[in-house]
């Protein structure tokens, strides 16, 4: 085994061969990577599951497309060996955030989530299918030198410090989506806020950051009864919940009760097409509110357009986050503002070994409690 900060020839990574189910997954020998200008390689210490990753792997979630023969993954907490010759922050030996969401240098526009998702354009779908093709289910890989963000280790996992497992540092994959929405539209403290749905991995963290950054008041929407219970305890009075019937009309006046709002955040899963929520969240908002649009509904949706006009409303689509994002949420967390494990009440993180990654898989999948953390550590 190599010793820290250098490199083996060869690897272990999880290789993903076909798209079907029962999952097509081997465990092989690869080439270790090598790092080129404008990356570096970085041994994975904890790599989040997501909940639906395995119904993406076996071909259950149609509008996620990847290549064929790669080695999945996500984010992942790691710690770098080597640098390109143009590194100048990123040097080996730092303990890093290692962001899957890669933008091209080029364009903007072309945009993948490593190991998951090749993204909507030509250029998106070449650099996964070639350069970034490898993901985070691995002992090492590439990242991009701008994916790699240096962490405080000291202040993150020391004694003195805030005193966190290092796995707990993987749930901040999970709160940039959100928090990149909430920043799109301006959140401030002081602000009211509704979340809709919120019982869902994504609006779980939405609640979780509304009330760290200092929400007036929170609305959590939801189906699931038992969640919603669950985040108006965590709230310690500031989170309402307003269950989404169907009927928009009555969860408008339920969360206008208090006055209109000032920010809607929807997170709405893909064939939430119909759901009343996202009138009612909309209408709900008062002159200026802002809404943060981050749902994946497959198809169009109506917007309460008389609503929007007359009371000046504003719609923002926002599809993950800026890296200016990742580097605000880590100062926050660093802070202590954002908490992250037991102090945060999320967790505590069910870590696996590479070997066993279907068990991994399926307790992301079947475990998805609010606030939980599943983990690969290769």
């Amino acid at each position: 085994m190599a010793s820290e900060h250098s490199l083996p020839t060869h690897h272990r990574a999880l290789l993903l061969n076909s798209t079907r189910s029962p999952l097509d997954l081997s465990i092989c020998e690869r080439p270790t990577p090598q790092a080129t200008s404008g990356s570096a390689v970085v041994r994975i210490l904890a790599a989040p599951v997501i909940s639906y990753a395995k119904a993406v792997f076996a071909g259950e979630k149609p509008a996620y497309h990847y290549p064929d023969q790669f080695v999945p993954g996500f984010s992942a907490i790691g710690r770098v060996v080597a640098v390109g010759n143009d590194a100048t922050l990123v040097q080996p030996g730092k303990l890093v955030f290692v962001d899957p969401f890669i933008r091209a240098r080029d364009d903007p526009s072309a945009q993948l989530i490593a190991g998951v998702y090749e993204g909507f354009t030509d250029g998106s779908r070449k650099l996964m299918a070639g350069e970034w093709r490898d993901s985070t289910y691995a002992e090492y890989t590439k990242a991009p030198l701008e994916s790699c963000y240096v962490l405080d280790e000291e202040r993150l996992l020391g004694k003195n410090g805030l005193g966190y497992e290092l796995e707990d540092l993987a749930y901040i994959a999970g709160l940039l989506v959100p928090f990149g929405g909430l920043r799109d539209v301006d959140f401030k403290p002081g602000e009211s806020l509704i979340v809709g749905p919120a019982t869902g991995p994504f609006g779980n963290c939405a609640v979780h950051l509304g009330l760290a950054l200092g929400a007036s008041r929170l609305t959590a929407m939801g189906r699931n009864k038992t969640v919603l219970a669950e985040l108006e305890r965590r709230g310690n009075g500031r989170v309402k919940t307003v269950p989404i019937t169907g009927d928009s009309a009555a969860e408008t006046k339920e969360l206008r009760a208090n006055g209109p709002v000032d920010v809607f955040f929807d997170i709405s899963p893909p064939f939430a097409i119909g759901s009343s929520h996202f009138k009612a969240g909309i209408e709900a908002l008062g002159y200026r509110g802002r809404a943060s649009l981050m749902g994946g509904q497959l198809q169009d949706i109506p917007i309460p357009i008389r609503h929007v006009m007359h009371h000046c409303i504003q719609l923002r689509g926002k599809w993950m986050y800026e890296s200016d994002d990742v580097r605000a949420l880590i100062k926050l967390i660093e802070a202590g503002i954002v908490k992250l494990g037991a102090p945060g009440g999320i967790g505590p993180a069910k870590k696996y070994s590479l070997d066993d990654h279907l068990a991994a898989f399926d307790t992301a999948a079947e475990n998805a409690k609010p606030f939980s953390l599943t983990v690969i550590c290769p």
